[in-house]
């Protein structure tokens, strides 16, 4: 073990003062040089900041104590936001078409406590301008019992609107109201709903919860779909969207990535009332034939099958003793028409038929059509949309059920001018 005195411990200590006090000045003097480069740094930007070169100063400051990697500062002389490709195609179609989307409500007759006729707030819905000079389309259910229709623009002015037409088998209507004449309306056009495919992105303006030329996006979720929209209409062949569609929306256009119209929205399907993901459009291929007839003769020209059609029921049936409980009876044909000289058979056994305060006289013993071309008819709703696109003088292939067996007849059809109600 080795002993140390007092004289070589106090020598120790003052070696140890020594040696510390030289570390402290070198660390002051390191410090001292930073802080010299960092003024030299500072008057550098200084320079450059004044020279106009603001960016690349704030571009170098901002580089200090980072990596390489140098983050642009929010500033005034920041360059313009850059958008993504699809944020392009949106931008660019709202800001072609949304001016031309109408808000459209609707005042209907109603009753108060004392059994009086007033007037009550209706519906709201949306509309497409398709012309300068003021005609709109929309869905039938939108302007359905109303006794004054609204028309608002995207600049606030409004309008009353008079029913050019309406087709309850598409629920299509046009609509006319008169802009003054300095004013130049925006216009939507058709497009090609033919050449659409499942995936393909589509766009949706409308009117959702009144709040006026709300733009939703999606994809064509699928095609040729047969929806059932009231007891009697079957629209068949409409375009399925994820595109959000809610109260309101009904008659707003469906539009491709050009800004043309290829469907007019017209229904969804929701527990909730609310968008599902789950709408469908009338395809505007439907859309373009109705709308000339409408703005032509104020009515669709289709071709129809002159009987008088009853909807089967398993009543008649078992009373009749059919094998048979769904399509459409054939009560009567009309004498000369494209079905009698097609070989279509009515009744010939009176029975009274309906409630027992209002009965009617039906047929039975007729034909009972089954499939009209490709489509089985089990419903009066069936029967109609399986018309719907047809015109006078087509000819269709009509199946019918008779003595317990089914037959195909080729028939001719007229105009509907003439033609008879279901039973």
């Amino acid at each position: 073990m080795k002993l140390y005195s007092r004289r070589h411990l106090v020598r120790a200590l003052i070696t140890g003062i020594a040696i510390g006090s030289f570390a402290a000045l070198a660390v002051s003097f390191s410090l001292n040089k930073q802080q010299a480069e960092a003024e030299k740094i500072g008057e550098s930007l200084a320079i450059k900041t004044a020279e106009n070169e603001p960016q690349e100063a704030l571009d170098a400051a901002e580089s200090i104590g980072t990596d390489s990697t140098v983050l642009p500062a929010a500033t005034k002389s920041s360059p313009d936001v850059i958008y993504t490709q699809d944020e392009q195609q949106n931008i660019s179609v709202y800001e072609k078409c949304n001016e031309a989307v109408v808000n459209i409500t609707t005042q209907v007759m109603g009753v108060n406590w004392f059994l009086e006729p007033i007037v009550q707030d209706g519906g709201s819905g949306s509309g497409s301008i398709i012309d300068k000079r003021g005609y709109v389309v929309t869905n039938v259910h939108v302007i359905s019992n109303a006794s004054k229709i609204t028309i608002a623009l995207a600049d606030g002015s409004a309008y009353e609107g008079n029913i050019i037409g309406q087709d309850v088998e598409s629920d299509i209507a046009v609509l006319k109201f008169d802009p003054p004449k300095n004013v130049e309306l925006k216009t939507i056009d058709f497009g090609d709903s033919e050449k659409l495919k499942v995936g393909q992105k589509v766009i949706a303006i409308g009117n959702p919860f009144a709040l006026e030329r709300t733009m939703t996006t999606g994809i064509i979720s699928g095609l040729g779909r047969p929806i059932q929209e009231s007891k009697n209409v079957i629209i068949r062949n409409m375009i399925q969207t994820d595109a959000a569609i809610n109260p309101g929306n009904s008659g707003g256009p469906l539009l491709d990535t050009n800004g043309k119209m290829v469907g007019i929205n017209t229904m969804i399907i929701s527990n909730s009332g609310s968008s599902a993901g789950v709408g469908f459009a009338v395809p505007v291929s439907t859309a373009r034939r109705v709308v000339n007839d409408l703005l032509q003769f104020g009515k669709v020209n289709r071709g129809v099958i002159n009987i008088v059609p009853v909807q089967m029921t398993s009543s008649i049936a078992q009373y009749a003793g059919l094998g048979i409980s769904t399509g459409i009876l054939v009560s009567s044909v009309e004498k000369g028409s494209g079905a009698e000289r097609g070989g279509i058979r009515g009744g010939n056994k009176a029975v009274q038929y309906g409630s027992r305060w209002n009965p009617t006289t039906i047929y039975l013993g007729g034909d009972i059509i089954i499939g009209i071309d490709n489509i089985t008819i089990r419903t009066y709703a069936d029967y109609t949309s399986a018309l719907e696109s047809k015109r006078p003088g087509d000819s269709v292939t009509v199946t019918v059920w008779r003595d317990g067996k089914s037959h195909k007849l080729k028939v001719t059809l007229d105009n509907a001018e003439n033609s008879s109600t279901t039973l």
